[in-house]
This record gives structure tokens, C-alpha cells and sequence, in this order.
């Protein structure tokens, strides 16, 4: 068998490994963005995963430097790269943001990047052009040349690397703005997209996004419960952009509530349920560990490859 299977318990129980100042630290940076209802899961899960993650780093980090000795050169540097996938509306940033406060509580790193994927989408006017706005999210609407450009620069070494930036509010990439990588220790790198095994266009080099990646996490729900909050979602932002019509949802703002269903619904199976089921739930087999959430947006279990 590929994974084996715990029970979120197994994670829970590591807590009482991580020294006091490191948990202090943790929960320190999710009380700073007010993710107080998520503190039991930080602790409970988070933590724990960021413990074993930073064995694997520290594991890394000696092969690495016997390698430089043995060849009689300079060691280096480069990031510890983790891709974390999963559908839409799954809470992939939310694990992202939460491990990435985890892992930045360790002394050894607390230079801790996030990113998403979701700023190498082709900008809304060229997905219109090319005729693939309503496949948006699809592998082909991703600029994958540019995802992996960036990532071999990261495991180059080089610093001051940037990152395009995508707005869910405007539905759009932003022009001309960035976020610019120097020299973290870890980059975590987010969306639906980053383990799919798609060549980009143009391409030759065979080069996938998770073959830069030191580790990989899959989020996943069933899907009932994926619709049922991107539902939520949906619905929230559309009632927020109500007063705001520089927002991509004040065109629905206008619908009763049942035609805004009609939208979920149209949306969710011919786009996101779609996309989920032929290209992103697949990848899940390709990641290094499975995060299995359950109703209340909790983990509930986790897979992990044997290996």
C-alpha cells in the first residue's frame, strides 16, 4: 500500500515534543491574524506536522553539507520548497497560512514564504482571448512556464524573486504588482494546480511544478462538503459586493437568492466539481501526505506515502 493512515490523534499526540517557546511563537502569529477559532487545530495538527517537516529539513540539511564535503565545496543554500494542492474552497489557504505560522516558529526558519498558484493564471483579457475563461482553473488556463520559471530560480539560489499576485475579489491577476521572494528559509507554494503533471505550453523541457517541490500535502474533503463551502462562499462575496462594484461578484448581487444557487450549481458542475474530478482529485496520489478534513473544516485523519 502507497499511504498509510492515522487518525488525527497520532499528530495530536507529538505536541508534547515542541519545546514551549516554539508552541508560544506559533500561537502568538495566529492570534496576530485573529484565526482564534483555528488555535486547537494549530496546536492539535500544525504543529505537529511542522515538527515532522523540520526532521525532514534537518535531514536535508546534513545530506547536503556531507555532499559538499565530499566533493571539497561550499554547501548551498537553496529554500525547502512544500506544494500544497486541493480543490477550490477546500480551505487550502487557510492550511497554508497555519503551517506556514507552524513552521516559522522554529528559530532555524523564521523566514517563512507563501505563495499561490493562483497568480500564474493567464490574466481574464487572454484567457477571453485564447476562448478559455470558462475553463478557468483548468490546467491550460495557468501560465505553467512561467510557475516553473519561477521555481527554478528559487532553487537557484537567487534571490528577489517575484511572484505574480491574484485578487478573488477582482477575479483577476493584478497588473504590475508582485510579491517579491528574498531569502526564506521554506516556500510553500499553494493551489489547485501544483501537482498536476501538465507540461506547459510550449514546452520541452518535461519540467513539472512538483519536481521542485521537497514535500507535498494534499487537502481533501468529500465533495459534498468542497460545493457545500464553496457555496458559502460564493454567496458571502456576492452579498459583500452589494455595496462594492469594483468586485467580479456585484454582477450577481443583484439575483435572488434562488438564482444565485442557479449560478453555484451551474458553476460547480460544469467548472470547479469538473475540474476537481478530472484533474485535481487524481493528483492526491501524488503527494507525500493527505490531509482528510471532515464538516467542521477540521483534519479528522491523514494519509502518508511510504517511502
Amino acid at each position: 500500500m502507497a499511504f498509510q493512515r492515522y487518525p488525527r490523534a497520532v499528530l495530536s499526540r507529538l505536541q508534547d515534543e515542541i519545546p514551549h517557546d516554539i508552541k508560544r511563537r506559533g500561537l502568538e502569529h495566529v492570534a496576530q491574524e485573529q484565526m482564534h477559532m483555528a488555535a486547537d487545530e494549530f496546536s492539535e495538527v500544525y504543529l505537529p506536522l511542522a515538527s515532522l517537516i523540520q526532521r525532514r529539513i534537518s535531514a536535508l540539511q546534513t545530506i547536503h553539507a556531507q555532499t559538499a564535503d565530499a566533493l571539497n565545496a561550499d554547501p548551498i543554500t537553496t529554500p525547502f520548497i512544500i506544494g500544497l494542492a486541493g480543490s477550490v474552497a477546500v480551505g487550502k489557504s487557510t492550511s497554508a497560512k497555519l503551517l506556514q505560522y507552524a513552521l516559522s516558529a522554529w528559530p532555524e526558519h523564521r523566514d517563512v514564504a507563501l505563495v499561490t498558484s493562483d497568480g500564474f493564471l493567464f490574466p481574464n483579457a487572454e484567457l477571453e482571448q485564447r476562448g478559455m475563461l470558462e475553463r478557468k482553473g483548468f490546467p491550460e488556463s495557468f501560465d505553467g512556464n512561467r510557475l516553473i520559471d519561477f521555481l527554478m530560480r528559487l532553487k537557484s539560489g537567487e534571490t528577489g524573486v517575484t511572484a505574480p499576485i491574484y485578487s478573488h475579489v477582482a477575479y483577476d491577476v493584478l497588473p504590475n504588482e508582485g510579491q517579491v521572494i528574498q531569502t526564506p528559509q521554506i516556500v510553500i507554494v499553494e493551489g489547485i494546480n501544483v501537482l498536476q503533471p501538465h507540461l506547459p505550453e510550449g514546452s520541452d523541457d518535461h519540467l513539472f511544478a512538483s519536481d521542485f517541490f521537497d514535500y507535498s500535502i494534499y487537502v481533501h474533503a468529500d465533495e459534498a462538503l468542497i460545493k457545500q463551502w464553496y457555496t458559502q462562499r460564493f454567496l458571502a462575496l456576492t452579498e459583500a459586493a452589494v455595496n462594492d462594484p469594483q468586485s467580479f461578484y456585484s454582477r450577481f448581487a443583484p439575483l435572488t437568492g434562488e438564482q444565485r444557487m442557479a449560478v453555484v450549481d451551474f458553476v460547480w458542475s460544469t467548472i470547479n466539481g469538473k475540474n476537481l474530478n478530472d484533474h485535481i482529485l487524481p493528483t492526491r496520489l501524488r503527494a507525500d501526505l493527505i490531509l482528510h478534513k471532515g464538516s467542521d473544516h477540521g483534519v479528522t485523519h491523514f494519509e502518508m506515502r511510504n517511502r
